[in-house]
């Protein structure tokens, strides 16, 4: 579901209905449009005009929070790679190996990014034969011999860092479809679409009326535009930054 597809779709059929209006307002018999048919269809239309506005309400709210929940992993994991690398500096000399492996393993992502954006797939291959690079880090600390307690703990430490990022990157795998449902979007283009068409039935047919339209249904396909973009902060325009991770890869090359 590409977020400027849905928006031009939008838009048309929001103008199509607006057409469909003035044409009705050509061919209908004047008592069809007097007074008491006007009041009728405006009651009519401002329920459906709610209802609308509720929806639009609901799917903007459910866009943000899903981008800022996608945001807040990102800041997590970065702060938590830093966490990582300070446990195994606290190790010793024994886990510069894996300190330079999990600078690898960030810098690339920082390269190609956390998804690919062009089919929103994560960048490393899934495969159940070989492990992801997160899970080769677990592995080698798993095969650390820790000779003080102090060493101990770092090792504990370490692994439930480790952990903890590569279920993050899970996490985000899991979220890449968007949480946005296709019906939702359909119902409330056809509420508006019967809003403008009852414009176009009622209003006198001049330019200001349609410069009005026209820029009313920009408005409203720019809001479905920028709801996509925030429920796929990882394939569109409105991606979520990566200066977290920027910053933590800074760190790791001290």
């Amino acid at each position: 579901m590409h977020a400027l597809t849905v928006s031009i779709a939008a838009f048309v059929i929001i103008i199509i209905g607006t057409w469909v209006g003035v044409y009705l307002r050509k061919v209908l018999p004047k008592h069809h449009l007097d007074e008491d048919t006007r009041d009728a269809v405006r009651t009519g239309i401002g329920l459906i005009a709610t209802m609308a506005a509720l929806v639009l309400g609901l799917l903007l709210g459910t866009a943000k929070s899903s981008f800022d929940t996608k945001s807040e992993e990102i800041r997590i994991s970065a702060a938590k790679i830093i966490l990582l690398d300070r446990t195994l500096r606290e190790y010793g000399s024994d886990a510069n190996d894996i300190r330079a492996q999990l600078r690898d393993i960030y810098e690339h992502r920082l390269r190609r990014g956390w998804v690919d954006s062009r089919n929103l797939t994560v960048v490393e291959p899934i495969s159940t034969a070989e492990p992801l690079p997160m899970e080769r880090v677990q592995t080698k600390l798993r095969g650390l011999t820790p000779g003080t307690p102090a060493q101990h703990l770092a090792q504990d430490r370490a692994l439930q860092l480790a952990e903890d990022l590569a279920q993050t990157r899970w996490l985000l795998l899991e979220q890449l479809g968007g949480t946005i449902p296709l019906p939702f979007l359909v119902l409330l283009v056809l509420w508006v679409a019967l809003i403008f068409a009852s414009l176009g039935l009622f209003a006198p047919p001049n330019g200001t009326f349609y410069a009005v339209i026209v820029v009313c249904a920009l408005s409203v396909s720019s809001a479905l535009f920028l709801i996509i973009e925030m429920d796929r902060p990882f394939g569109g325009m409105l991606t979520i930054s990566d200066a977290p991770l920027r910053t933590a890869i800074e760190y790791l090359k001290r």
